[in-house]
């Protein structure tokens, strides 16, 4: 999926948020969320994820945040009929333009791609987040990230930090919506005070 002008994606609210990059495991067992990820893995499609501000993740459409991020099905398995067991790993941020919901409760939005993020090298005041990732990544290694791990980018390095630090959904919604290394800087913050 390219830049442009809004394309059509099934969105996927959850009480989650997923950063580019990232490994999110779902377990999918609501009939309008297992034929979104069938016709996914047929058409080699992404779905959108976006944080939900009210509601639940099963029954009537929740009310959700409108900046999420674009995901495609990295692994899937099935070992019981009706629930289908997917990991799905974050791609490109995008802003909902409208949505509708369709047959079955999907919400199926029009999004625009926000631009890439402009990665950079990791500023040296900023390397006590690359350290603390790396003694994380150590521990729990492909549990948590997909590789290749990419140190040195504080895009990655960033949005790794701001999946597994405990932070409120709010605030990783916030993050979500900052570029790299504004995003680095308030995660350099927050850990400052911790400490």
């Amino acid at each position: 999926m390219t830049a442009g002008g809004p394309v059509e994606v099934p969105l996927f609210p959850l009480h989650t948020v997923l950063f580019p990059d990232g490994l999110l495991p779902l377990r999918l067992f609501e009939q309008r969320y297992l034929e979104m990820a069938k016709a996914c893995l047929r058409d080699g499609t992404p779905f959108g994820v976006c944080r939900i501000r009210e509601g639940a993740e099963v029954g009537a459409p929740a009310a959700y945040e409108s900046i999420g991020c674009l995901a495609t099905i990295a692994h899937w398995d099935m070992q019981q009929l009706g629930l289908l067991q997917i990991t799905a790993r974050g791609q490109r941020r995008f802003r909902v333009v409208s949505d509708e919901v369709r047959a079955g409760s999907l919400i199926v939005g029009r999004v625009e791609l926000l631009p890439e993020e402009v990665d950079a090298p990791l500023p040296e005041h900023l390397l006590v987040c690359q350290q603390l990732l790396e003694r994380v990544a150590a521990e729990h290694g492909e549990r948590l990230f997909a590789k290749p791990y990419r140190f040195d980018s504080a895009v990655w390095v960033g949005a790794r930090l701001a999946e597994v630090l405990p932070l409120p959904g709010t605030a990783k919604q916030r993050l979500l919506e900052l570029d790299g290394v504004s995003r680095l800087e308030a995660l350099h913050q927050f850990i400052a005070q911790q400490s």
